[in-house]
């Protein structure tokens, strides 16, 4: 399985920033509420990011070779399962408030209540952390190469096998 690219992270987060921006444009004009999550987000992206973390841990722990016990495959994929969606919803989360952030930095002197551009920045900050812990696990969960199992460097000819009684003669001669 491939790593989540911070790049494709990036390009999500941009896309749905200005359609956050295009959310809050529009709310202001037709004199709507503004679409931000309430503060009482972060509690649960703080619960997803722990649940995350201690997950990864724990697969960080096994590989590593610290635990004993044989680890449930089907929770290994699970956690990068999770790790995988902690980082695309933080970037979502992330790129829709700061959006909303720069709407509302338009708008700083103008109001004197600036609790909507707190909790935007605010629930971006999170949706920051959700993407580092999302990548973070995600790259506890990968396998280091085995000994032999890795492909030759780049522009380097491929070791050549030992001919040896019993087994198949390498075709590379």
């Amino acid at each position: 399985m491939k790593l989540t690219s911070p790049w494709v992270l990036l390009a999500i987060s941009g896309a749905v920033g200005v359609l956050g921006w295009v959310a809050a444009v529009l709310a202001t004009r037709y004199s709507l509420n503004t679409p931000v999550l309430p503060l009482n987000g972060l509690i649960t992206m703080g619960i997803i990011v722990v649940l995350t973390l201690i997950l990864g841990l724990r697969v960080r722990r096994w590989r590593n070779g610290d635990k004993k016990k044989m680890l449930n495959p089907i929770l290994a994929a699970w956690t990068l399962v999770l790790a995988q969606a902690c980082a695309y919803t933080g970037s979502v989360l992330l790129g829709w408030h700061a959006g909303i952030f720069l709407d509302q930095l338009q708008l700083w002197n103008l109001r004197s209540d600036q609790t909507l551009a707190w909790t935007a920045l605010a629930m971006a900050g999170g949706g920051l952390v959700m993407v580092g812990v999302g990548l973070m696990v995600e790259r506890f969960c990968r396998i280091p190469p085995e000994d032999g199992d890795g492909e030759a460097a780049p522009g380097r000819p491929e070791p050549r096998k030992p001919k040896s009684e019993g087994e198949y003669a390498y075709r590379g001669d």
